[in-house]
């Protein structure tokens, strides 16, 4: 490829970049937590965060050195392996069934009310109809159940 080294640094300065600018949006995120709720600084809530990050980092920065001997799922397993699936078949799965739960249920943010922020602005208005009501409070919520149940049941057999 004519100026393959030129794209190629290219493609992982942008990486680069995305990555960063993804890991600034979440960081803000826990910080503005700890500025709203406890009511900190914004400096001790970046140093608070920082190393709050740098700790739980560790064990994936050292999965595969210092704590290599480390099997948590089994022989051949990694501190990675576990920590994919606390994620991947754990905390994604409930957090789209809570976040779900609370925007179509009544004790939350309510259906009507999720339309209403839902259809502010220009673009595409969603109706409100019967069909969208099941399927976001009973069909979507089963949905996400099943894939919840079908990580484990992959995990198991």
């Amino acid at each position: 490829m004519p100026g393959g080294r030129y794209w190629g640094f290219l493609f992982f300065l942008f990486l680069v970049v995305a990555a960063m600018t993804t890991v600034v949006a979440v960081v803000e995120n826990i910080m503005a937590f700890f500025i709203d709720e406890l009511h900190c600084s914004r400096k001790i809530s970046a140093v608070v965060t920082g190393g709050l990050l740098f700790v739980l980092s560790l064990p994936a920065a050292l999965g595969f050195g210092l704590l290599s001997g480390i099997q948590p799922m089994g022989k051949g397993s990694t501190i990675l392996d576990l920590e994919d699936f606390i994620m991947s078949n754990n905390l994604l799965p409930l957090g789209c069934l809570l976040l779900v739960l609370f925007c179509t249920r009544n004790k939350g943010w309510g259906l009507k009310n999720f339309l209403q922020e839902l259809n502010t602005g220009d673009g595409v208005r969603i109706p409100e109809n019967k069909f969208l009501k099941i399927y976001l409070t009973w069909i979507l919520p089963i949905i996400i159940l099943v894939v919840f149940i079908g990580g484990y049941l992959k995990f198991f057999f």
